[in-house]
């Protein structure tokens, strides 16, 4: 099975279920004749391009699930609820410094670890990495644990709006970006135990473990294609799961160019405040009886555009860097979903191969690759599922806690806004008793 040390529901006080039968098992399928469909795929055909998929010991196979993934992890599941876990690895990204060398110039930022794991040899760790160290890392992740979703980097180039990769505002939202990456990485109750991800927050110097610079076999496995094998279909959960990440996309990119073309509006509305703001000062100047109420409303200007500054940025470093990671994050699911695919697809090749030599051999043995094939399927369906469920949780408490900094951030800046408008209204009614004076005089 997975490496993701799986754990029974005996402990957790579910109900046992039935065991699943192999679809190549003998024995179980001798005794019952015909397999029972998976409850979540309904009635499967048992033939591809017309051949009957029966192996030799005359039991009918399924072909578009191997077996059902909902049962799978009814029996077996990730301990991955965020509320429950007790967290014994916390990680942090902070601190960038800027290198200049005569070859290069890069930044690197400090990861300091605390952890009570027995595979770290010491409790608390500081080094410092650069953003191809985490790439690095990312990518380790994704060749030795294929059959998990990995959390999205930060775009390794400069974000659109954003020049200079130096500046304090690109290296503090990238900063962030990789504060989460990790975090992300060191809760998982599986990525977090990966050896590379142990030299990557305690080795000094990761060039220095070229044995960790070797692919993984069973990366390249998954990455194995079945010959041109097309793929029968997706199971419904599945085949949901792409259906949702279409529209999910379509909804973040929507909300993105709207978001951005607020944020453009902004900007050149602010430029119209600081050139309207001093118009009132100069006035002012020449005005002796006006002077003061006209500076009150000049500097009431100075207080709206500098609240619409802080929202504007609030904007461009909070809320827009979310939804580029969401986009990000979505291309890796889908990613995890074609290896899957990948996977189903040389299982039913295989189980081709098994029905042909029936027809050949009918005395012959079922291929042990076979089996081996259908396992991998199973706890690659089980893997991505439970991620799955811990993405849309993460998602879930992202988003709430985006829109509420995004509301907060709104009502924040009116509240200034308002604030300095009624700051403008004394002075301006300081004025009408002496004008009225004047009059009766």
């Amino acid at each position: 099975m997975s490496a993701g040390t799986p754990k029974s529901l005996a402990s957790s006080g579910q109900k046992p279920i039935q065991e699943i039968c192999h679809p190549l098992g003998a024995e179980e399928a001798a005794t019952a004749g015909v397999l029972t469909p998976s409850p979540d795929i309904g009635n499967t055909t048992s033939s591809i391009g017309g051949k009957d998929l029966s192996l030799p010991n005359g039991t009918p196979v399924e072909t578009s699930s191997p077996a059902s993934s909902s049962s799978l992890l009814n029996r077996l599941q990730l301990d991955d609820d965020l509320d429950g876990e007790t967290r014994d690895l916390f990680v942090t990204v902070d601190d960038p410094k800027k290198h200049v060398s005569t070859m290069e110039t890069y930044i690197t930022y400090k990861v300091a670890t605390k952890t009570t794991r027995v595979e770290f040899d010491l409790p608390e760790y500081s080094v410092r990495r650069r953003y191809q160290d985490f790439d690095w890392l990312r990518t380790k992740l994704e060749d030795t644990q294929p059959t998990h979703l990995i959390p999205p980097l930060p775009e390794k180039f400069v974000m659109k709006g954003v020049v200079d990769r130096f500046s304090e505002e690109f290296v503090e939202t990238r900063r962030k970006a990789l504060d989460k990456f990790l975090k992300r990485v060191a809760d998982h109750p599986v990525l977090s135990f990966n050896q590379h991800l142990n030299a990557f927050l305690s080795a000094k110097d990761l060039n220095k473990r070229q044995g960790l610079a070797l692919l993984s076999k069973m990366g390249e496995s998954v990455k194995y294609v079945t010959g041109g094998y097309k793929l029968r279909g997706r199971p419904m959960e599945f085949s949901v799961m792409g259906d949702y990440l279409d529209l999910f996309t379509q909804k973040l990119g929507t909300i993105d160019r709207i978001a951005q073309r607020i944020i453009k509006e902004q900007s050149e509305y602010l430029v119209e405040l600081r050139e309207y703001g001093p118009l009132y000062t100069t006035w002012a100047a020449s005005e002796a009886e006006l002077q003061e109420p006209l500076e009150g409303v000049s500097g009431c200007i100075a207080n709206c555009s500098s609240a619409l500054d802080e929202l504007t940025e609030d904007m461009s470093e909070d809320f827009l860097p979310v939804l580029r990671e969401y986009v990000l994050y979505i291309e890796s699911v889908k990613a995890v979903l074609k290896k899957r695919d990948n996977i189903q697809a040389e299982y039913e090749a295989k189980l081709e191969a098994a029905a042909f030599q029936k027809e050949e051999r009918p005395a012959a043995t079922v291929p042990t690759d076979v089996e081996k094939c259908q396992d991998r399927v199973e706890c690659f369906n089980a893997d991505l599922k439970s991620d799955w469920d811990r993405w849309q949780n993460n998602k879930r408490q992202d988003f709430r806690q985006l829109l509420t900094g995004m509301a907060d951030h709104n009502i924040h800046y009116y509240e200034k806004c308002l604030a300095a408008w009624e700051s403008v209204i004394p002075l301006l009614r300081d004025k009408q008793p002496q004008e009225t004076e004047t009059e009766e005089d």
